[in-house]
Order: C-alpha cells, then structure tokens, then sequence
C-alpha cells in the first residue's frame, strides 16, 4: 500500500497499480505533454529577444532549470486508465493533447497566464466535474508573476503557481480529502495541499525533484492563514 503525505520517488504506473480502486478524491497533476516546446529556446519574454547584448530580464532559458528529460514523451492511455480507477474524480493540466484518452466534459479550467511572450497565453486543465468552465487569471511570464513582492522560485520548466494549484484545491476539495499527484515535479500541488490541509500522495521519478520537493514540503507550517480567492 503507498504511504499517504510523501513523495515516492517511482513511475506513477507503478506506484498507482498498488492503490486500490476509488482511494483518492481527486487526481490533480500535469503529465509531460510531449510538445518539445521549452527546448526550442525560452519561457517568457517576445521569443527570446535581446535588448543589445542582453537576454531580457523576464526571459529564462531552458537550461536554467538544469538537463531534465521532463518534455520529451507522451503518457499513454494505461497510465489514465489507472488515474481514472483509483480516484473519484481527476483534473488534468494539457488534457487538451491527451483529448484521445479522455471523454466529453462541461469543465474545464482556464489559467489566463497574461503572457506577453511567445508561448501560450492560458494553459487549459480538463475535469471530470459536472460544472461551468472556470477560468483563473495569475501572471506568470518567465520572471514575471502576479505578485512581485513575494516571487516563487521556479524549480521547472512546467511549473504551476503556488497560487493557481491552491486555488483549484480550494474550489474542487475539502480539508481532510486525498489529493494525488502523479507526476509531481517540483511538488507544488503536494505544498498546496499541506497548506490547505488536504492529504496527498505524490509520484516522482526524478532524484532531483524529489529533493526539491521534500525540502519545500518540510519549509510549509503546519497550518498558514487562509488564502482569499
């Protein structure tokens, strides 16, 4: 059985084959597209360009992050064929490139980025939720984000916004529900859910996102002032 309120560091289809049916209330994640797109050059920014000699400063290449193979393949359907068995309900970011392996829904989550660079201006999460579509607007272009005064370090390259994945909890969980992350990265929706007081399993093959990961569930206080959405 996997341990509940830890990162395990495996393939997710590994670790979810040992969950039993139904365990979790909601799978929350961001599978590898597959697009290639972030090694082509930049995040953030007008395609990279240069002002003189200078890359602009809200432009961070790719190889800030270090050598991951974190876009480089597809998830196929085995891996949302247990997503699906094992939890009660499931929102997916870049469902939009998996559509083949998902059905017809009237939710889907729009994050308005407020980009002003050469990627995509809102990234859409698919849901399992019988609901209106719901959008969330939080800037986040390279080095540049909502909220300047207390910027998050950026650990990946398909990093979410603390915000955002709090936010999502809040609205689709309760305090006390299971939140499962299967490919975790950088843990961002497992430290969302330690602030919020949710449950949460994570999965995660990479040793260095394990360790990110760890090190910033254990700076998250047992219990933080609400979040005003």
């Amino acid at each position: 059985m996997i341990e509940i309120n830890k990162i395990h560091k495996m393939d997710c289809l590994k670790g979810l084959k040992e969950i039993p049916d139904l365990f979790a209330d909601l799978v929350l994640t961001d599978p590898p597209y597959g697009i290639g797109a972030a090694k082509n050059g930049t995040i953030g920014g007008n395609g990279g360009f240069k002002k003189g000699n200078k890359r602009s400063n809200h432009v961070v290449k790719v190889k800030d992050y270090g050598k991951q193979e974190w876009d480089l393949n597809h998830v196929d359907k085995p891996y949302f064929d247990e997503m699906f068995r094992v939890s009660k309900n499931q929102i997916i970011f870049g469902g939009n490139y998996y559509i083949d392996y998902l059905y017809n829904s009237s939710c889907w989550i729009i994050w308005d980025k407020d980009n002003s660079g050469n990627f995509a201006d809102c990234e859409m999460a698919w849901t399992s939720f019988n609901t209106a579509v719901r959008r969330i607007k939080h800037r986040w272009n390279g080095m540049l984000q909502e909220d300047m005064k207390n910027k998050e370090k950026r650990y990946h390259p398909t990093q979410k916004p603390l915000r955002v994945m709090e936010w999502i909890i809040r609205n689709y969980t309760k305090e006390g529900e299971l939140v499962l992350d299967p490919f975790a990265g950088s843990g961002t929706t497992l430290v969302a859910c330690k602030r919020l007081n949710r449950n949460y399993i994570g999965f995660e093959l990479s040793d260095e996102y394990v360790r990110v990961c760890n090190k910033r569930l254990y700076n998250v206080p047992v219990r933080l002032e609400k979040f005003q959405t």
